[in-house]
């Protein structure tokens, strides 16, 4: 079974098409915000135009706009296309990544939030178990909370920072890993955001 990955969550645009977990096609950069204008070219890159039978995309948390854009192309590809769709956590895949160096006990993965937070979440290095709920919280409360030696994740080095001791690892999801996590729970494709969106609707705003 072939399954198109995609993942905007972070600022890296990564997108995987894997046909019975063997990585068939693969597109990885750092772009920034520049989400929007990249990610359909590197999806009709893939062999086959990146059709697949199942799509997995990732429902953050992360950037806002990033997790919005991916999961408005995977659904409307799904859609498209008549095949499946869901989703899977930001952090799951950065823990994933960073169980195989990873001593036993916990591990931390931190992710670059907005207006100076961070999302975090722990996890078991054992089966990769959430020990803790996705949250967003201020990066000098996080540094205050959190006693661990080591962070991954693209918010690890603020954080070790923030601390001024510790080591960071950081660490940018990757569609091409997902097959480390295809064996997880999936999730709803609808985005995680563990704090309000950015943008309000107008009739929400307080007045100026």
């Amino acid at each position: 079974m072939r399954i198109l990955v995609i993942d905007t969550a972070t600022q890296a645009l990564s997108v995987a098409l894997l046909d019975d977990g063997a990585l068939i096609g693969h597109f990885h950069e750092i772009v920034g915000r520049g989400h929007a204008e990249a990610l359909l070219p590197a999806i009709a890159a893939m062999p086959d135009g990146g059709k697949a039978d199942a799509i997995a995309v990732d429902v953050g948390p992360g950037s806002f706009t990033g997790v919005r854009i991916g999961i408005a192309a995977a659904r409307a590809l799904a859609l498209a296309w008549g095949v499946p769709l869901h989703g899977y956590g930001a952090p799951s895949l950065i823990a994933a990544k960073a169980v195989d160096g990873h001593q036993e006990g916990e591990l931390v993965v931190t992710i670059t939030g907005g207006h100076g937070e961070l999302f975090w979440q722990k996890f078991s290095a054992e089966g990769l178990e959430p020990l803790t709920s996705p949250a967003s919280t201020p990066i000098a409360a996080l540094a205050q909370q959190l006693a661990h030696p080591l962070f991954y994740g693209t918010g690890a080095e603020a954080l070790v920072t923030a601390r001024g001791h510790g080591a960071a690892i950081s660490l940018y999801p990757d569609a091409a890993d997902y097959p480390l996590i295809a064996g997880l729970p999936p999730l709803p494709p609808s985005p995680i955001y563990c704090r309000d969106a950015d943008a309000r609707p107008m009739a929400d705003r307080a007045p100026s």
